[in-house]
């Protein structure tokens, strides 16, 4: 496989190399801009109700629900609020599955010159993945296990139709105890996927069954980190290097790495001790101040709220930023569409997952609001959202031209419960 090119000490050099330089500031190219600031009143806010956004997230800290957090609010390509309540405001998130659009992206940056096809079987790239097993039955611990009734596709991977699941989060013994054995999944190693090589992980994908035959299923997954895998074959370079080669130098996200380095892990913001909900330790996050077994294309990276607004912008901005162009206003479109329709089931809609509410639908890489509706959160159809296991949220609303981030650290339950506040506090100030 092309992938033994990367060693795993030539990619540990690469990584912390980078990330020293991502980190310090080094390599931010002298186009990059800052995003401007304006009045919430040129913007059509009302500064009087953004104002609201403190004291709610203040009462949070102090009841010790959330350690704090660093909320961004853009409007019409300005800033129009930012307050750090609790934490600094340059300080660094675990971005977890906020990784997940930039791989997509740059996914779509490589469809649009050619070097691959969303119709592409994944196994053109990584021909283990040609023959795969499906359960018979999920719900059945014993479960049998059939044929796949098609390949896996690049399209699949992006929209999370594999088939694929997260052992964390599945609801059937049978898929957990698959990857189990495969060795992706461990009760003693928290997030055991992300330790191993990108070719014992192509391997342990291999030997695991799928959950759902291709296609089926919208299923949240490690979809986005074999699809790591395939971008690194098609770039013949570790998907760090092509993350920071491609979008995290040019968009001048100069604190945005896989790898955190010493001088800078003071900036990394941490959770509570205690989980407020269950009173217990708060589970590890994941350790980002040394190299993994991989570069984990769907929860990997480290950002901070002025890096992730840039790559925001850039996506509001349908494809460019700062005289740049990334993607094509079209493949935007496409990326910000319907890619589930009446064919494919959602035992659990993407709404579910990340807000507890209906009324979205999945595209390329983003949860996608399909009305006004349904959704128990304001917003504006066909706005698009995704968020991380750590309690990072961010919406970007194309016909109100908002962008919303909310950077915190509150892993657990809570954290739907937070996404839903700072929309309804966001909205309200709308004039």
């Amino acid at each position: 496989m092309r992938l033994n090119l990367f060693s795993s000490s030539r990619r540990a050099c690469l990584n912390a190399v980078l990330g020293t330089l991502l980190l310090t500031g080094l390599t931010a190219p002298l186009w990059a801009a800052e995003i401007p600031t304006a009045s919430p009143a040129s913007k059509g806010f009302s500064a009087e109700r953004l104002a609201r956004i403190r004291p709610v997230i203040q009462a949070e800290i102090d009841a010790k629900n959330m350690p704090g957090a660093v909320v961004v609010v853009a409007r019409k390509g300005a800033i129009v609020y930012s307050d750090a309540i609790g934490v600094k405001q340059d300080a660094i998130f675990r971005a977890y599955s906020m990784t997940k659009p930039m791989t997509s992206v740059l996914a779509m940056m490589m469809v649009e010159e050619g070097q691959l096809q969303l119709a592409d079987p994944v196994s053109k790239f990584l021909p283990a993945l040609a023959q795969m097993q499906v359960l018979a039955n999920p719900a059945d611990p014993a479960s049998a296990t059939v044929p796949a009734a098609r390949q896996i596709l690049v399209h699949d991977l992006l929209r999370h139709t594999s088939g694929l699941t997260y052992a964390e989060f599945t609801r059937s013994a049978a898929m957990r105890n698959a990857y189990i054995n495969a060795g992706l999944f461990s009760n003693e190693v928290p997030s055991l996927w992300i330790t191993l090589s990108p070719e014992q992980q192509v391997a342990a994908f291999a030997k695991a069954p799928l959950q759902w035959q291709p296609g089926s299923t919208w299923e949240y997954s490690l979809s986005s980190d074999l699809l790591g895998r395939v971008l690194e074959v098609v770039g013949k370079k570790p998907l760090s290097v092509l993350l920071n080669e491609r979008l995290i130098k040019p968009l001048g996200m100069k604190d945005t790495a896989f790898v955190v380095p010493a001088d800078q892990v003071h900036r990394i913001a941490q959770p509570l001790a205690i989980d407020p909900l269950t009173q217990k330790p708060m589970a590890p996050m994941l350790d980002v101040t040394k190299v993994q077994g991989n570069d984990a294309g769907g929860a990997g990276l480290v950002t901070t709220a002025a890096d992730y607004l840039r790559f925001c912008q850039m996506l509001l901005n349908n494809g460019s930023l700062d005289g740049r162009r990334y993607l094509s206003r079209t493949t935007i479109a496409l990326m910000t569409s319907d890619h589930l329709g009446p064919k494919v089931a959602t035992p659990l809609q993407p709404g579910e997952l990340l807000m507890g509410v209906q009324g979205y639908t999945f595209g390329l890489g983003f949860m996608v609001r399909q009305g006004q509706g349904m959704a128990s959160v304001p917003g504006s159809e066909g706005d698009y959202a995704w968020a991380g296991a750590g309690g990072t949220f961010f919406w970007i609303d194309p016909k109100e031209q908002v962008i919303g981030l909310l950077m915190a650290q509150t892993p657990g339950p809570a954290r739907q419960y937070y996404r839903r506040m700072i929309k309804q506090l966001v909205y309200q100030a709308l004039e």
